[in-house]
This record gives structure tokens, C-alpha cells and sequence, in this order.
């Protein structure tokens, strides 16, 4: 006998453009173009994004989809023309596990952010006369995750977005157009008119977390872009001068790192016990901060002690960051502008507007405007600068037996 051959299902040809933004990568989709049955949120649309990304893959390398097997190159983004006022877009991100069949929303990716307003204006989802053809377009972005607003200004040329230009990011190897961003009101993740209470989910500027096995540290608990844990570079033994291959070739640390991640996660109140940890990678980030120091970052520039005004180094899903991720970079522009953080005791105290840091991959400017009412802080606004590019436009093909 014939053995019955098996029917195999086509792959789906999808609509998608995969674009740089600030020093990551992602897949960007239309809602509209997506497989009906990833147009709502849901278990569908988590497995066709975690199978054009390329997760999860034992193997870590994410060969088989578009994902390049870091937290900074496994992402997707979804964006819909707005039905909110005086938004163009709603833009949802998807932070995609490299290792496990998980997409994490809980929260932003402040780099991709950078590259949304060029792609909504390239896709047809700004309204064309708000679009003007030459300076810039300022495309209002509503950010699903955390129920935020960022605008972004998107420079134009003879009525076609500019991205070549000479703007230099560190951290990535080509200059580009540079995409001025604001985040407005950026405690995020909480819908009430109150912003201000959240940003300090504890009500202090100072805790301490006490950590089994690791013991009591200093830490800053802020919600600012996105939730982040600051904690003293020297309490933990580091000097803040640190590159990835000093931290991520340490698994006893990036234990230690994700034991405080969880209870920092727990005291904010981002999580109810301390297992729900794991199923939230993408936040609350944990970073550690020093006073300036020199340093040799990544592509082997020096990096003198007096170009910046403090040093940070940041983990994202469980390694240290090669760069900064653009909504920990807000986190420490907010926590510097306010005298008494961590965060702003490491750039010298006082009062600030603006700090320029260092990371491994070099130096980056980040600015906030604080203000104190009635004892509450809240941060109205968050400044930063950041590049896009357009890499590839076209079709991501995904098996359609799996939806």
C-alpha cells in the first residue's frame, strides 16, 4: 500500500516592512493587513508573531524567522490608524522571547518608537494634510501598551520621509536622520488622570529591597517610559564601565540580576507573587548607576570621564543591553531631574534638565521636565533624540498551519 500523503498548509504571504529604530530592529504590520484572526489580541496573534520572528528556538539563534537572537532584534509592532483625538496612530509593540513561546506586552520599546512615524506616514495612516513636503511632520502616536502619547517629528523631503542623513547614534554604525522624540506624561501604565502617584509606585525616591541571597540594596523604583529598578553600580561590585561580555558571560549574575528583578517587580507592584516574574520579560527593567568614570565602549572608543554626567548599564529580557533601550533611557532622564533618586545622585545631585550618560556602546543625552506638587513628583515630559531606517518593505512569508 500507498502510504497517504500528508496534506501540508501554504504559507501566508503577509504585508510587512522591517525597520531600525534607535538601536533596534523589529517587524512592522498594519493592523489591517494582518491574518484576520490576529487582528484582536489573543493566542493567534501571539503565534504568528513568535513564527515570523523565529521563537521559540531551542537552538537560541532564531534562524528560521526574521528575529536576529537578542532582546533588541525580537520584536514586532503593529500600528492602526487612530480613532482617538488629536492622535494619528495607536501603535502596539510586542517584545518576542527568543527561547520560549511567549510575546511579552507589558510594556514599550522606546527605539522602535523612533521609526513608528515614518512608518505610519510611509503606509498611509497620516492623514495626507497633516503631511507637509518639506521640514518636519510631527506624527502623534497614542502607545497601546502603556497608554501613553509620544510625538514624534519626522523629517520630510520633497514629500518623502527623509531618513539618510548625519546624525550619529551610538550603538549603531551609520549615521541617519534624526528623529526627535517627546514622551508625554510618561509614568506609564496606568490609565488614571493622576500620573504623578504612579511614578514612584512605592512613594519613595529611596527603598530597599531585601533579597535572599543577595542581601539589602538601595534601590530606585521609578515608572517613567517603562518600569525600572536603579540600583547602586558598587553595591553590586561593578564600577558602571562594564560591557556586556563582563555581565552576560556570568550566569551566577544574571541569576542574581533576575532574583532582584522579581522582588523589585513584586514591591512596585507590577506582579502579585513572585513566579509571575518570568511570564513578564520585557518589564520592569533593572539597570545600575555610577558617577562618570573613562571607559573603552564596544567599537573601541574612548570614552573620556568628562563627556558625561553619570554611567548606566541595563539589562533587557534577562542580558545586559548592548546599548540603551530608548524607554530606560526616559526612566533615567526623569530619575535624574529629581534631586534624591539614585539616578540623580549618581550625575551629582541638584536640579537638571537634561544628562548625557554613558552605556557600552557610548553616550546618549536624555532630557525631562519635573516638577513637585504638593510633595508629589511628576514628570511632564521627556525629550531624546533617535534615528529610523527602513531595512526591507514587502511580504514576511509564516506557515498557515499554525494559527
Amino acid at each position: 500500500m500507498t502510504p497517504t500523503a500528508r496534506a501540508f498548509s501554504p504559507q501566508l504571504r503577509v504585508p510587512a516592512t522591517y525597520m531600525r529604530g534607535g538601536t533596534s530592529k523589529g517587524v512592522f504590520f498594519r493592523l489591517q493587513d494582518l491574518p484576520e484572526a490576529c487582528r484582536q489580541p489573543g493566542s493567534a496573534r501571539d503565534r504568528f508573531l513568535l513564527r515570523v520572528i523565529g521563537s521559540p528556538d531551542p537552538y537560541g539563534k532564531q534562524i528560521d524567522g526574521m528575529g536576529g537572537a537578542t532582546s533588541s532584534t525580537s520584536k514586532a509592532v503593529i500600528v492602526a490608524a487612530s480613532e482617538r483625538p488629536d492622535h494619528d496612530v495607536d501603535y502596539l509593540f510586542g517584545q518576542v522571547s527568543i527561547d520560549t513561546p511567549f510575546v511579552d506586552w507589558s510594556g514599550n520599546c522606546g527605539n522602535l518608537s523612533a521609526a513608528v512615524g515614518a512608518f505610519a506616514i510611509g503606509a498611509g495612516l497620516v492623514a495626507p494634510e497633516r503631511i507637509p513636503r518639506d521640514g518636519l511632520c510631527t506624527v502623534r502616536i497614542w502607545q497601546a501598551n502603556i497608554a501613553r502619547s509620544i510625538i514624534a517629528h519626522v523629517p520630510m523631503h520633497d514629500g518623502q520621509v527623509q531618513e539618510t542623513g548625519d546624525f550619529e547614534l551610538d550603538g549603531v554604525a551609520f549615521p541617519a536622520a534624526e528623529v526627535a522624540l517627546e514622551f508625554l506624561d510618561p509614568a506609564a501604565g496606568d490609565d488614571s488622570e493622576d500620573a504623578g502617584s504612579t511614578l514612584f509606585p512605592t512613594g519613595n525616591l529611596l527603598d530597599e529591597l531585601e533579597v535572599p541571597g543577595v542581601g539589602r540594596l538601595q534601590a530606585t523604583l521609578i515608572n517613567a517610559g517603562i518600569p525600572v529598578i536603579f540600583l547602586d553600580a558598587a553595591a553590586l561590585g561593578y564600577t558602571g564601565t562594564e560591557l556586556q561580555d563582563a555581565v552576560n558571560g556570568d550566569t551566577a549574575a544574571l541569576a542574581r540580576f533576575e532574583t532582584i528583578r522579581a522582588h523589585g517587580a513584586l514591591r512596585m507592584g507590577l506582579i502579585a507573587r513572585l513566579d509571575e516574574a518570568a511570564r513578564r520579560q520585557h518589564s520592569p527593567k533593572i539597570a545600575f548607576v555610577a558617577p562618570p568614570a573613562a571607559y573603552l565602549a564596544s567599537n573601541g572608543r574612548q570614552v573620556a570621564a568628562d563627556e558625561v554626567d553619570l554611567l548606566v548599564r541595563a539589562l533587557s529580557m534577562g542580558k545586559l543591553h548592548h546599548a540603551m533601550m530608548g524607554t530606560a533611557a526616559v526612566a533615567i532622564g526623569a530619575a535624574a531631574a529629581i534631586p534624591g533618586t539614585l539616578v540623580n545622585q549618581a550625575a551629582g545631585g541638584g536640579e537638571r534638565r537634561s544628562v548625557r550618560f554613558g552605556h557600552p556602546s557610548g553616550t546618549l543625552r536624555v532630557g525631562a521636565e519635573a516638577r513637585c506638587d504638593k510633595g508629589i513628583w511628576q514628570v511632564t515630559r521627556a525629550l531624546m533624540s533617535r534615528s529610523a531606517r527602513t531595512l526591507m518593505e514587502g511580504w514576511v512569508r509564516v506557515p498557515g498551519d499554525g494559527l
